[in-house]
């Protein structure tokens, strides 16, 4: 049965899935002076090889986008979801001593999301945890936020992050959630491991009953100029400092 499609915008999105084999690309929407440049700057890749590309003038793409703002920048392809792994596959078929994952909970902001996931390809975490009712997986602004980033991290949908974390717990995870009211700063931990970094809505935070499924809860120390920080900020300010401390422990 043939995959439904959805249309992903801008230069690192598009470039990243051209670049990857397991994405299957229905269509390439670009202008001449685009496809020119993306040339220019990797030619030692052959991009469009067997893609169906379509040249449109730049008023034709924004048409072609429709009301999402998102600036497309001559570029724009059709493609398909990446094949899914389920979470519980993926953990019980890997052995590894150290492995990092994020959760979100109810975080539903496609910026958000998307630099969440830029700073976890960049910090080298091995997958992102969210809850499928509130996920834009088919979000322009998200794919656009992540810079290429979707094309080289799992992202494992789940109705439930409770039973989630349940389920993490039981395979030697431990869950850590962020709290600016929490005593213990985060850089004080060994975070050697398997790690479950749990990250809350952006107007709510993390729920009442998921927060019972912690094991430990830090706060991220800032001056008492700024209240806290944005759910991207933090989640990038944390992954950076965990990545760090596991290069220096090996």
């Amino acid at each position: 049965m043939k995959k439904t499609t959805f249309l992903i915008v801008g230069k690192h999105a598009v470039l990243e899935a051209l670049k990857n084999p397991f994405r299957k690309i229905e269509r390439v929407f670009l202008t001449e002076d685009a496809q020119k440049k993306l040339n220019r700057e990797n030619q030692n890749l052959n991009l469009f090889k067997k893609i169906n590309v379509f040249y449109k003038s730049r008023k034709e793409l924004d048409n072609l986008c429709g009301r999402d703002e998102t600036a497309h920048q001559g570029l724009v392809a059709e493609v398909e979801h990446l094949e899914e792994v389920t979470l519980k596959e993926y953990i019980i078929g890997n052995k590894v001593k150290n492995l990092n994952l994020i959760a979100l909970e109810d975080v539903t902001d496609p910026r958000n999301i998307g630099s969440i996931i830029r700073s976890a390809v960049a910090f080298d975490f091995d997958g992102i945890i969210v809850k499928s009712r509130s996920y834009p997986s088919k979000s322009k602004l998200l794919y656009k936020s992540a810079s290429g980033g979707m094309e080289y991290i799992k992202i494992f949908e789940v109705s439930n992050i409770n039973t989630t974390l349940k389920f993490l717990k039981t395979n030697d995870f431990w869950v850590s959630s962020f709290d600016n009211n929490a005593s213990k700063d985060f850089t004080e931990h060994n975070w050697a491991g398997r790690n479950v970094l749990l990250f809350g809505s952006e107007g709510f935070g993390i729920k009442k009953n998921t927060s019972k499924k912690t094991d430990f809860v830090f706060k991220i120390k800032i001056n008492k100029k700024i209240d806290s920080l944005n759910v991207s900020n933090s989640v990038s300010v944390v992954c950076h400092h965990i990545n760090h401390f596991l290069k220096n422990i090996k």
